[in-house]
């Protein structure tokens, strides 16, 4: 579904907007998100929560935006009545207290990954918003994204014979410093970014694992002092098919994965990034289809707030849900139980129903630039 088909049927439903706060103006928040909203017809930004002045008065004034809240004002701002939607884009650690407490204000939350950084957590966060009858969607943006959603499309098509084997590696440099390299946010590269792989195998395989096993590396760097440098993975599904990945703090920028079946394989570059292309090559019998898809010109946040909208506005249920963070989250902890014990760790495994498809693809043309940051660097330290 594009979305111009959503923001059409929003437009003739509804007389409002669904009014966002975004809590914590880091890197990404102001990156990606807060430009985003003025792509998203059944969005609005209108209120920033942070507890840094300058963050909170220039973009505020950048953005047109009239309520700014410190950290301290956080319940001011959520009992405010100008507000549906929370999008928390805080660290880790921090994720699981910011949800509930906007849950029991009877506010919807968009909360970034992982959702927490514990499996209690998690399911804190679940009850919070059955409880109190609120919609809680975690930010899975490659849900919703055309060439992710076309290699699950493929998988079901029967194309590739039964997928045996998936392969990924994400890597990338990070500063010293930054929060992705400090342990007591819940930062590291399981959490940050081997989230993506893990939750890649399990959308592409259409199920949960059964067993993990992780083993870390680490070069000697300060700035690997608290977490490790890098970690490989390997996820064993049912039906004796395995799931392979490396995630790295240390290494050059590269992102791909490879789907092996008993026919043929399916090889996604780019395919964890916000604004590069991404591209499928396809092998069938020896011979190669190539499809890229231009996702320098898509705009995935916006794509996050129009769907979250829609589905409020239309009482809707969420796909990428509590409990889809929740199983993520379940494999990272165990995940870390096999780095300390040096063994496989078996998961309980959960049924779950509701997977992402083509179908609920969303796809909003990106019209801004990229943003000047304000008090904030991206994991490389280059702006």
């Amino acid at each position: 579904m594009t979305s111009s088909n959503l923001q059409n049927s929003f437009s003739n439903n509804n007389d409002h907007k669904i009014r966002y706060g975004v809590v914590g103006l880091g890197s990404f928040a102001q990156n990606a998100a807060l430009p985003a909203f003025s792509s998203s017809d059944n969005s609005e930004l209108v209120a920033l929560v942070s507890d840094d002045a300058t963050k909170r008065v220039e973009l505020a004034q950048k953005y047109g935006v009239q309520d700014i809240y410190s950290y301290e004002e956080y319940d001011d701002f959520l009992r405010s009545g100008n507000v549906d939607v929370v999008y928390i884009t805080l660290p880790n650690h921090l994720h699981c207290e910011y949800t509930i407490r906007a849950a029991q204000a009877g506010i919807h939350v968009l909360c970034e990954k992982p959702m927490a950084v514990t499996v209690e957590e998690c399911e804190a966060m679940i009850k919070a918003a059955a409880d109190n009858n609120i919609k809680l969607m975690i930010a899975y943006r490659l849900h919703l994204e055309e060439a992710n959603l076309a290699a699950v499309e493929i998988v079901r098509s029967g194309h590739l014979g039964e997928v045996r084997i998936f392969n990924s590696i994400f890597t990338q440099q990070t500063v010293a410093g930054n929060i992705r390299v400090q342990k007591a946010v819940g930062g590291g590269t399981l959490d940050d970014i081997g989230i993506y792989c893990i939750n890649a195998a399990r959308y592409l395989f259409q199920d949960e694992p059964i067993a993990v096993f992780a083993t870390v590396a680490n070069n000697g760097e300060e700035r690997f002092r608290e977490v490790d440098e890098m970690t490989s993975v390997i996820l064993r599904f049912p039906g004796d098919r395995l799931a392979t990945f490396t995630c790295s703090f240390g290494a050059a920028r590269v992102s791909n994965y490879q789907l092996i079946g008993t026919k043929s394989s399916l090889s996604v570059n780019h395919p964890y990034n916000v604004k590069e292309d991404i591209t499928h090559t396809l092998t069938i019998e020896n011979e190669t289809q190539e499809r890229t898809f231009k996702n320098q010109n898509q705009d995935q946040l916006a794509a996050e707030f129009v769907y979250f909208s829609d589905c409020i506005l239309q009482n809707k249920n969420i796909e990428p849900s509590g409990e889809e963070g929740l199983i993520d989250v379940q494999i990272i902890r165990a995940l870390y139980q096999s780095i300390d014990t040096g063994r496989f760790v078996e998961i309980n495994r959960v049924d779950r129903q509701q997977r992402p498809t083509l179908d609920q693809a969303v796809t909003v043309p990106l019209t801004h630039p990229e943003p000047d940051l304000i008090n904030a660097e991206p994991p490389s330290g280059k702006s």
